[in-house]
């Protein structure tokens, strides 16, 4: 089996009359509901996405490594209490509803998905990155997440799978669309809204829509929500856990929640590194959904954990974190911010990595 949304484009009769010609990025933009008034920076290159971060961005620096130093602003750390799933025929009975997935109704899923594109439709720039969430090419799907913050970017080129030169012109529609709009609040008064912070996810739509907080990790937990409903559909387990795999090929899965040591026990020098967070079980074999990792930075060391610490340079992000002002060197034992500081980085940056 493949990715049901792989399939559903399969089965599409258009396709089997035709090969479709494939959208270009503008004409798949439409889609999305931007004016497309503004400058929109593409999958920009690192150095770029630096510069406007430090231009633009409050609270942002470059760490004596050569980090990314950036604010999430009030919200350091993910809302659980605020995230929704659209109810929608298609899905509703495939959705185990509870506390943790809350219903929303379609119409205020509406209201909110235009409330964020009327404000990123206001903003002097805006980012795009489109990248893959999952390595296996048989279950994949395509990801493109639109920003008003460079940070965020940056951030999602670390997490998501990023596409080479010829993956990135043919990558046509996406799969999956995430629309953050994390520095404007959701209205209270729209029926389902508890306070001016909503993350929540239409399937029907293939859309995520962030307001009311700006903290990266909201997007990199919304691919893998995305992927956990998709992958059992698929035929093949999703797991959060990190891996690795030892010299002779065996491999390890290390169970957790998020903060539990993850990240730390398998990033170990003596085995290669598949992943710290997010896996897909198939029959032949054990796959990582990200391009990178999301480590917890408190108390980070050279001495305790050699391989993140020296994973922090040019094109990681840093969040939250406090430095000297005149050194840029970071305090990792500060968590006058909060004790959730957070360090992403591609997965390459781990020495003994095992990228497909």
């Amino acid at each position: 089996m493949v990715c049901p949304y792989s399939q559903a484009v399969q089965r599409s009769p258009r396709m089997q009359r035709s090969t479709p010609r494939i959208p270009s990025f503008e004409q798949s933009l439409k889609q999305t509901g931007l004016a497309q008034r503004q400058p929109i920076e593409r999958n920009a290159p690192l150095a770029r996405l630096y510069e406007d971060a430090l231009h633009y961005g409050p609270g942002t620096a470059i760490s004596s490594t050569g980090a990314l130093i950036a604010q999430s602003g009030a919200k350091t750390g993910r809302s659980p209490r605020d995230k929704r799933v659209a109810e929608e025929a298609s899905t509703v009975d495939d959705v185990w509803w509870g506390p943790v997935n809350k219903k929303l109704s379609e119409e205020s899923f509406a209201v909110n998905a235009q409330t964020a594109l009327d404000y990123l439709n206001t903003r002097d720039r805006l980012y795009v990155f489109d990248g893959f969430a999952g390595w296996d090419t048989r279950y994949r799907i395509k990801v493109r997440v639109v920003c008003a913050r460079a940070y965020h970017a940056l951030f999602m080129n670390n997490m998501l799978i990023r596409p080479t030169p010829d993956e990135l012109a043919d990558f046509g529609e996406p799969d999956f669309t995430i629309v953050n709009a994390g520095q404007f609040p959701a209205n209270r008064f729209t029926k389902g809204m508890t306070s001016p912070t909503s993350v929540a996810i239409s399937f029907e739509r293939r859309q995520m829509v962030i307001l009311g907080t700006e903290y990266a990790g909201e997007m990199k937990k919304g691919v893998f929500t995305v992927m956990h409903y998709l992958m059992p559909k698929a035929g093949v387990l999703s797991l959060h856990s990190s891996c690795n795999e030892g010299p002779k090929g065996d491999v390890s899965l290390f169970f957790g929640l998020s903060g539990t040591g993850k990240t730390t026990l398998s990033a170990d020098p003596a085995r290669k590194l598949i992943g710290d967070d997010e896996h897909v079980w198939t029959d032949t074999g054990v796959f990582n959904i990200e391009g990178g990792c999301y480590a917890k930075a408190v108390d980070l060391s050279a001495e305790k954990e050699p391989e993140i610490f020296n994973a922090i340079r040019f094109g990681s992000v840093l969040e939250n974190v406090i430095y000297n002002g005149e050194s840029r060197v970071v305090d990792y034992s500060d968590t006058s911010i909060t004790e959730n500081t957070r360090c992403a980085y591609p997965i390459e940056y781990i020495p003994n990595s095992k990228v497909p």
